[in-house]
């Protein structure tokens, strides 16, 4: 290609990380902190060989394998392979999702919003912006490589060696770039940054999905998965190094397409261009719940299906976990067993506490979504016309509450079928109950949506930084063995875990008053603030 495609990439990869100058620190800072402080807490939890070997036998099961994938050096797990084996895979998925949200945000969603078009005004390359943004991120990757490689070195753990540090490092920065170059070469296919994004995201569910079940069942499935490249590795065992370059290699083919795609097409197009649509709009797409519905169609389509295969893959290895935990007294110990009720049913309610949460992701999203519309002066048209604020908050509120409870019963109906097919000594009720319970934790999550949005929209951050704690003190609570005060201060824990405990009506109708009080306030606040683009 010729030179001045590319002029004044490195002026551009300033101002890239002018822009990000707070939100790059924060993931990198969040994601090595909670890398260094889990590596840190296995070395308190599970001191002793013994302990260790009695928890690599847990490991075994079918269910374990489908979601953090099969270990490495079972029959002497050291620190270092415990680490490897249970956070690799997991960090990798986050790394996954960072990399989707800011090569999106510097490409597409750049492009939507016209900044593309100013720059390319300017003395710049036509592929300068694209090669600004995929430089930059490239280096954030690798920056996060040496702080976890480093990090975990500097612990001083006689495990994690230097080179198993740096290749641990090494995966999780080339699983970055893979996912930034699958992601930019979506940004050329689609028209819209909601397209790059379900686009991206379908391809990480896809590949988490292929490692977990080729993991279980046909090892050939997890090698076409770049988590299978990942967990390929066999960090702190045999050090494998070559799936680095085969992850870096298959970025390199995507980058280039995507820039081959990018210099071909034009400014706002997309390669899979959206379908004209009727003429005449429906009575129901007229209104604003119609509107905001159709705006969100396809994400909600995607994310229930993800969900239902998601909770369709835990539900088929269910069935044989019984026998499993029957034998193993330390997983009994584990799940606190309640007597008379069997051990599988109380393995599906941890499980149910951890899908909730996923299942919350979706329902913030969809109310989340007026946020974006307020910013890229959406609403003013709206507004504008016989439709209160109300109305207009109410409407994406409906499709949080109405989505949320569609994404949990796909979740666990998933679960229920996959799980009666392969056993039937749990009724497909029991999944739809213990899913269900947890609506009152997702409205209160809901609530504090709708109420930064109505109050302070600028701290609307804030929700995810609430959902990811209260997903580390669900997912890993038992593990870090956190005090009561913080496993309290999440809505999720104190739902009753059915089918193991008792109902219990007080904390589900305490957490709904309120969600209801919540809401209330972000509807009034919603009605008083100015509205700004």
């Amino acid at each position: 290609m010729s030179k001045h495609l590319f002029a004044n990439t490195e002026r551009l990869s300033r101002f890239i990380i002018r822009r990000d100058r707070i939100r790059i620190p924060v993931w990198l800072l969040a994601l090595t902190t909670v890398t260094v402080a889990t590596a840190t807490a296995f070395t308190h939890l599970y001191p002793t060989q013994a302990e260790r070997q009695a928890l690599a036998e847990v490991m075994i099961n079918p269910a374990m394998t489908a979601m953090v994938g099969p270990g490495y050096g079972l029959d002497h797990y050291t620190l270092g392979a415990m680490m490897a084996h249970q956070m690799l895979v997991f960090t990798a998925v986050i790394v996954g999702i960072m990399n989707i949200l800011l090569v999106t945000r510097h490409t597409r969603a750049d492009e939507e919003q016209g900044r593309i078009e100013l720059i390319r005004s300017l003395p710049t390359g036509r592929l300068s912006h694209l090669a600004a943004a995929i430089l930059v991120i490239c280096g954030v990757n690798v920056l996060l490589a040496l702080m976890h490689g480093f990090g975990l070195y500097l612990l001083n753990i006689d495990s994690m060696d230097l080179e198993g540090s740096l290749l641990y490092g090494a995966a999780l920065g080339a699983i970055g770039i893979f996912f930034a170059a699958v992601t930019a070469f979506f940004a050329q296919l689609s028209e819209s940054s909601r397209g790059t994004l379900g686009l991206s995201f379908a391809a990480l569910g896809l590949a988490y999905l292929l490692r977990a079940i080729g993991d279980v069942s046909n090892e050939t499935l997890s090698w076409l998965s770049p988590f299978g490249w990942v967990h390929g590795t066999e960090v702190y065992v045999n050090n494998v190094w070559w799936p680095i370059f085969l992850m870096i290699g298959t970025a390199l083919v995507f980058a280039i397409l995507a820039f081959y795609l990018n210099a071909r097409r034009d400014l706002e197009a997309g390669f899979l261009p959206s379908k004209p649509g009727r003429k005449h709009a429906s009575p129901f797409l007229q209104t604003p719940l119609g509107l905001a519905l159709r705006l969100q169609r396809t994400g909600m389509i995607a994310w229930g299906i993800g969900l239902f295969i998601l909770g369709a893959s835990y539900g088929s290895v269910l069935g044989d976990t019984e026998a499993f935990f029957a034998d193993n007294e330390l997983m009994q110990e584990f799940l606190n067993p309640v007597e008379g009720m069997p051990l599988t049913e109380q393995f599906v309610a941890m499980l149910m506490s951890v899908i909730s949460l996923f299942c919350t992701i979706p329902a913030l999203m969809f109310v989340f979504k007026l946020k974006g519309e307020e910013k890229n002066n959406r609403t003013e048209h709206l507004i504008g016309r016989a439709v209160s604020r109300t109305r207009l908050l109410g409407s994406y509120f409906i499709i949080a509450l109405v989505g949320g409870l569609l994404m949990l019963s796909l979740a666990a109906a998933g679960m229920g079928v996959a799980a009666t097919a392969v056993m039937d000594s749990i009724p497909f009720g029991t999944f739809m109950q213990a899913a269900l319970v947890y609506l009152p934790a997702m409205w209160v999550m809901i609530g504090i949506a709708v109420l930064l949005i109505g109050v302070a929209p600028q701290f609307s951050g804030f929700t995810w930084l609430y959902l990811i704690y209260s997903f580390m003190v669900v997912y890993l609570g038992g593990l870090f063995q956190f005090p009561d005060w913080m496993v309290n201060v999440t809505p999720f824990s104190h739902i009753p875990q059915l089918p193991v405990e008792e109902m219990a009506f007080t904390p589900v109708v305490m957490l709904t008053v309120i969600a209801l009080v919540l809401i209330a306030s972000g509807f009034i606040g919603y009605n008083k603030r100015d509205i700004t683009g």
